[in-house]
């Protein structure tokens, strides 16, 4: 249930190990995930939140992501941390590789240290020094399923991660009409790029998409009814693909993220192809 390596307890560099996210209503926020998720809080003193209150969302005991009050520098979205050995020479890595250091290094109490950057196609993203026994949950129902990279520069962020991380890439779109790269460690997929396409205006800043996963029993088209009934929105009906059926969602904030239920995947549910979400 917890982000982790076979044969090791160290987390690798460039594992996602945590999500966060910054809260214009941080009270509201807080309640409309636990309705969604069933997570619960604990509140933290961090140096690097705006207010220096932090809270520490949690799926079954184990945590799940973190909420913070939004400041004039905080980042929007939900935002992943990738494990770095050394939060100092990831930052000398991040600008020799074009990205630039927002906050950081700072060190968090009980949790190591971490960079805020932008990468080196404008998108936030966090280096995290987690202690070698952080716990993280994941890929179970209510919990981090996996992110995408939504840029406009494609070339730029692979060169950035690969570089950084040592990520292998691979093609997963056709590469013309849909540019959609999967980087993994080894043999193992960690996170999505892509280069956003007509669907998006052309000023859309680059950003990341998280997924959640959810219960199968449950399903995506239920989940997307309850964020909406809790105040949140759905910003694309639930749809098919390779992966799961999927449904962008945004929480009463604005915030966008996902949701997924892989056992809906696209050969048990009889289609030919992926169903395109912009399709009208």
């Amino acid at each position: 249930m917890s982000v982790g390596w076979p044969g090791t307890r160290a987390i690798p560099a460039g594992l996602p190990c945590w999500i966060e996210v910054a809260c214009r209503d941080e009270s509201r926020i807080r309640d409309f995930y636990s309705r969604l998720f069933g997570w619960e809080y604990t509140a933290r003193r961090d140096p690097a939140a705006p207010n220096g209150r932090y809270w520490i969302a949690s799926s079954d005991g184990v945590a799940a992501g973190g909420l913070y009050q939004a400041g004039a520098r905080s980042a929007s979205g939900w935002t992943p941390q990738l494990s770095v050995p050394h939060t100092a020479s990831a930052a000398e890595w991040v600008e020799h590789l074009g990205g630039q250091i927002v906050l950081g290094p700072v060190a968090i109490p009980e949790r190591g240290s971490i960079v805020q950057t932008i990468d080196a196609c404008g998108a936030p993203v966090v280096f995290w020094e987690a202690p070698p026994d952080w716990q993280f949950a994941s890929a179970v129902p209510s919990t981090f399923s996996g992110a995408d990279l939504n840029t406009h520069d494609g070339v730029a962020a692979d060169h950035f991660y690969t570089k950084l991380f040592n990520y292998s890439s691979r093609q997963v779109g056709d590469g013309d009409s849909v540019d959609y790269v999967e980087y993994s460690l080894g043999r193992t997929p960690v996170l999505y790029r892509y280069v956003m396409g007509s669907e998006y205006s052309p000023d859309t800043p680059p950003h990341w998409l998280v997924y959640f996963k959810v219960e199968p029993a449950r399903g995506t088209d239920a989940t997307a009814g309850q964020a909406l009934m809790l105040g949140g929105s759905v910003v694309i009906e639930p749809y098919d693909t390779a992966f799961g059926r999927t449904a962008i969602l945004a929480d009463p904030d604005g915030t966008v993220f996902a949701v997924i239920d892989h056992s809906r995947m696209l050969e048990d549910v009889g289609r030919a192809e992926v169903d395109d979400p912009y399709d009208d």
